[in-house]
């Protein structure tokens, strides 16, 4: 049997992490037998369901309460000018689920940013969409849910 302890090592074994080989002790119990603690969710799934889900999504260092990088910093306050529910899902937690959505995206930087499930860039590209007016037509239908919703939890 193969185990990989997934922290790098030996590359040509089992991808880039490392292979521990464990005979099989046909004299163990099942209880204590290895088990697989791997979810069933694969993480492109989640990045998926994410994008989906969330009409403003941003992959970012942090969260949109407490960035932990000027650059998500700038994506969260030109959000925030808009009034829209921001989805904001640290990447720093997870180093697999940064390489999943780089490996979905083709960026390599963060944050990441998708408004209505398509991929928009990074920090740069939102500011500059800000400036020329672009983002507050892209967000208008957002803004405009946002408003209902609050208008009707008032009453």
């Amino acid at each position: 049997m193969n185990y990989s302890s997934g922290h790098g090592g030996d590359p040509n074994a089992n991808g880039d992490s490392t292979a521990t080989q464990v005979a099989a002790d046909h004299d163990s119990h099942q209880d204590f037998k290895p088990v697989s603690k791997s979810s069933d969710t694969s993480l492109h799934d989640i990045v998926a369901q994410d994008i989906r889900e969330n009409p403003v999504l941003i992959y970012m260092k942090g969260f949109p309460e407490s960035p932990m990088c000027g650059f998500s910093a700038l994506a969260v306050k030109v959000f925030q000018q808009y009034g829209v529910p921001i989805h904001g899902r640290d990447i720093l937690g997870d180093l697999r689920l940064k390489e999943a959505v780089k490996a979905h995206t083709n960026w390599p930087t963060f944050p990441q940013i998708f408004i209505k499930g398509e991929f928009v860039g990074g920090s740069d590209i939102i500011l500059s969409m800000h400036q020329k007016g672009e983002l507050e037509d892209l967000l208008r239908d957002i803004t405009q849910k946002a408003g209902q919703k609050a208008d009707a939890n008032e009453q």
